[in-house]
C-alpha cells in the first residue's frame, strides 16, 4: 500500500512518519514540497506516486493569528481538504482527513456525537467546518476524523498546550484559565488511528471523534503534565482569567467528544495521562 501523507510536519504528520510498516510506502509531503492549495500540484503529486489512500495531516492551527489572516486559512483548511478529496475520488482511492472540535459552539454541555449541530465560532474554527463540507462533497466517501486538544513531543511553534506548560513552569510558576473543558488527545495515538483507517478497507465513510479517555478543563491538564515533570513539586499552578491570559478568539466552553462511534470499530479512547508521563520529562529537557 502506498500512503500519500500532507502536514508531514506538524504534530499528527511528524507522528504517523513514525509509524513505519514493512507493508506500506509512504511519501511525506509538507508545505514546502506541496501545496494543497494548488490542484495541479496535488493532481502532479498523486499522479507520480500513485498511492492507495490520502491522509491530510496539513492545517493553519494558530486560532489567534487566523483571524488577521483569513483568506490564507480558508485556502489551507477548506479549499485545500476540497482539492485533495476530489483529486482522491477521481483516482478511485481513499482519503482520510484531520477535523477538529472548534466546529462546535460548546453550548452543549455534554459529550458532542458526530451528528450534533456544528456552530464554529472563530474563523479557524469555521474553516475546518469548511473543509469537512467541501471534502465530503467533492468525495462522499471521505473519512473524516475530529480530534480536539492535540498534543505530542513536536514543539509545532508552541500550538502545543503542553510546550506552553513546560516554558512557563520553568520559571516556577503556570498560569492557565479553568473555564474551558475537552479531552487531551496524544497525537501518537491518533496517528495510529489514521494509519489504521487507511489500511481498512471495510471503515464506513464519514465522519467519527476520536479523543482522550478522560475530560479535563484546561487548569486540570496544566496541572497533569506538571505532575508528570520530574521536579514538579516546585512549580505552582495558578488559574487565571481567559482576559488575563490574552485570548482574543472565541473558543468553545466544552468541546467534549463522544468516541462511541469509533469506538464500534474497536478502536480505545487515547491515554493521554500516560503519554504525559512519557513525553514530558523528554520535552523539558529541550527547555
Amino acid at each position: 500500500m502506498r500512503i500519500l501523507l500532507t502536514g508531514a510536519n506538524g504534530q499528527v504528520g511528524r507522528c504517523i512518519k513514525q509509524q513505519k510498516s514493512e507493508h506500506w510506502e509512504m511519501i511525506a509531503a509538507d508545505s514546502n514540497t506541496l501545496d494543497i492549495t494548488s490542484a495541479a500540484a496535488v493532481n502532479n503529486m498523486v499522479q507520480n506516486f500513485e498511492p492507495d489512500v490520502i491522509i491530510n495531516a496539513a492545517g493553519y492551527t494558530n486560532l489567534e493569528a487566523a483571524e488577521c489572516h483569513k483568506e490564507q486559512v480558508f485556502a489551507v483548511n477548506a479549499e485545500g481538504p476540497r482539492i485533495l478529496a476530489e483529486t482522491a475520488a477521481r483516482a478511485g482511492i481513499r482519503f482520510i482527513h484531520i477535523s477538529s472540535d472548534y466546529v462546535f459552539d460548546g453550548q452543549k454541555r455534554m459529550p458532542y456525537t458526530e451528528n450534533d449541530y456544528a456552530n464554529p465560532l472563530s474563523t479557524y474554527a469555521k474553516s475546518k467546518l469548511a473543509g469537512e463540507l467541501l471534502a465530503l462533497s467533492a468525495n462522499p466517501d471521505s473519512i473524516i476524523v475530529r480530534s480536539s486538544w492535540v498534543f505530542s513531543e513536536f514543539d509545532n511553534h508552541c500550538n502545543n498546550f503542553v510546550k506552553r506548560v513546560l516554558l512557563q513552569a520553568a520559571s516556577g510558576e503556570v498560569k492557565t484559565p479553568a473555564d474551558k473543558i475537552g479531552c487531551p488527545t496524544y497525537a501518537g495515538d491518533l496517528a495510529r488511528i489514521m494509519v489504521d483507517l487507511a489500511q481498512c478497507r471495510q471503515a464506513p465513510r464519514g465522519i467519527y471523534h476520536y479523543c482522550g479517555d478522560k475530560a479535563v478543563n484546561r487548569l486540570e491538564f496544566a496541572q497533569a503534565v506538571v505532575r508528570a515533570l520530574p521536579d514538579g513539586g516546585h512549580v505552582v499552578v495558578r488559574e487565571v482569567t481567559a482576559a488575563e491570559n490574552a485570548e482574543r478568539t472565541p473558543r468553545p466552553p466544552y468541546s467534549v467528544l463522544s468516541c462511541e462511534k469509533i469506538r464500534a470499530l474497536g478502536y480505545e479512547a487515547s491515554d493521554w495521562q500516560s503519554a504525559l508521563k512519557r513525553i514530558v520529562p523528554e520535552l523539558a529537557r529541550q527547555i
